[in-house]
């Protein structure tokens, strides 16, 4: 086989793309792996989840040094900050873990391919003048900052969140056009760090598609940190000044028109498909309407050889799905039984405290007639978070009135990005709220929280 010549093309090295790439090498499939920018990881490890997770761990220890020391007998003079040094480090744990999957490349004999991508037909690809082979192609593009029109984005007044991972200082005033994950992650990020920030939301609450109960807290909690909201608003249009910027809002249903001035607008409304410039129309492939590419339930598109993971599919636009589909795809082409089991994957906001979701809402299974009960428990009745001194949030579990089968969990509270780890592993073998009941978490601990939700469930939580 050529140097041009591959068992398996993968077109995107975000989490993946180089998981899919690296797992079809595993299994003696010779690989290439194909990517716009020189550095891998895609958006999330180069400016997406990585570095917005750096900075919100920065920002969160200024604040705690700056408010939260005192309770525990700290006494601390007024933090300083060095904008400089907190976003340097953020760009050096985004190298360190770019040249860890290169590593990972070269381990696994996977040849990396920098530049534009084109499928020009089943089996082939270009890169500019390049021209290479494959039995099987995996679109894996993943997606980018949907755009709101009225509102263009510069990345210096007018950011989409590359922009608001890089700002030169803190804003005065910052405005955060969309109230779900990135926007509440970020917009924490900038607040923690001394700017006044307002949350625009176009729909009633922020977080949309969250179960209720973890929404109404949070929004709470979030005001309570000085995160202002306008919610059902919308925004009709931006004019930039040397100044700064002014939103034009009016009401989501319609009524008088406002303003909004501040320094520097987010735009996060959203994400899209990175789908139109891979020549995929072309090609054959079908893609509907907003771009996302049609697949079976084994990721192939209607054209023979040709596979689509990720955000591109649809779905949860979550890296952690795009690399267990990366995965199952990887397996499928080499003839294993690959599966997602799409109903037990966790989503977390990192703010803090933490929001962690997994499986459905009690909404979702009103709308879908099914008979439930639910277990709640308030992290204020557990010893751990009150010795840490974080007892904000609770631990819902829902489980089927028939058979007690885990049917979703939502957590608001300290920790709750891995404490749904439990529960996702428990749904992930048909386990029931009983299950995670009649098991022993070492006291004290957060994690006792989901015990005693679980517990809940039956009406017999023990501390409260």
């Amino acid at each position: 086989m050529s140097d041009t010549a591959f068992d398996v093309i993968v077109i995107g090295a975000g989490p993946g793309g180089y998981v899919a790439a690296i797992r079809a090498a595993q299994l003696g499939l010779k690989t290439a792996c194909i990517d716009a920018r020189e550095s891998l990881g895609g958006t999330c490890l180069n400016v997406g989840c990585i570095p917005s997770k750096a900075l919100l761990q920065s920002s969160h220890l200024f604040e705690e040094a700056g408010h939260g020391m005192a309770a525990h007998g700290v006494e601390v003079a007024a933090p300083k900050l060095d904008l400089k040094t907190m976003l340097g480090r953020k760009d050096s744990i985004v190298g360190d873990l770019t040249k860890g999957i290169a590593f990972l490349f070269k381990k696994n004999k996977i040849t990396q391919i920098t530049g534009m991508a084109k499928v020009t037909s089943a089996g082939n690809v270009s890169v500019g003048k390049d021209a290479y082979t494959a039995k099987h192609i995996i679109i894996a593009t993943g997606s980018e900052s949907a755009p709101l029109p009225g509102v263009d984005v510069d990345e210096k007044q007018i950011v989409s969140s590359t922009g608001a991972l890089d700002l030169p200082k803190v804003p005065k005033t910052m405005a955060v056009i969309g109230g779900g994950v990135i926007g509440l992650e970020l917009g924490s990020v900038w607040r923690r760090l001394g700017a006044e920030v307002t949350v625009i939301e176009f729909l009633p609450n922020i977080l949309p598609g969250m179960d209720a109960d973890v929404v109404k807290q949070a929004t709470r909690t979030f005001k309570k940190q000085g995160l202002k909201f306008k919610l059902a608003t919308k925004v009709t249009g931006a004019k930039k000044a040397k100044g700064g910027v002014t939103l034009s809002l009016e009401p989501a249903a319609g009524g008088d028109t406002d303003t909004l001035q501040a320094d520097v607008v987010l735009v996060s409304i959203g994400r899209r498909p990175f789908t139109d410039k891979l020549g995929l129309a072309e090609a054959g492939v079908t893609v509907d309407e907003r771009g996302f590419v049609a697949t079976d339930g084994h990721y192939k598109t209607n054209v023979d050889g040709i596979y689509a993971i990720g955000d591109v599919v649809g779905g949860a636009m979550l890296a952690h799905k795009a690399e267990e589909e990366g995965v199952a795809c990887a397996e499928i082409i080499a003839g294993q039984a690959g599966h997602v089991n799409y109903g037990a994957i966790p989503g977390v906001v990192y703010t803090h405290p933490e929001i962690a979701a997994l499986g459905k809402t009690e909404q979702q299974l009103k709308d879908e007639g099914v008979e439930y009960n639910v277990g709640k428990f308030p992290f204020m009745a557990n010893a751990r978070a009150k010795a840490v001194g974080s007892t904000e949030g609770f631990v819902k579990i829902i489980a089927d009135a028939k058979t007690d089968k885990i049917l979703g969990a939502h957590i608001i509270g300290p920790g709750a990005g891995e404490l749904i780890q439990e529960v996702a592993l428990a749904m992930e073998f048909g386990g029931s709220s009983e299950d995670i009941a009649r098991t022993s978490h070492a006291h004290p601990g957060t994690a006792e929280a989901v015990k005693e939700a679980a517990m809940a469930v039956a009406g017999r939580a023990i501390h409260i």
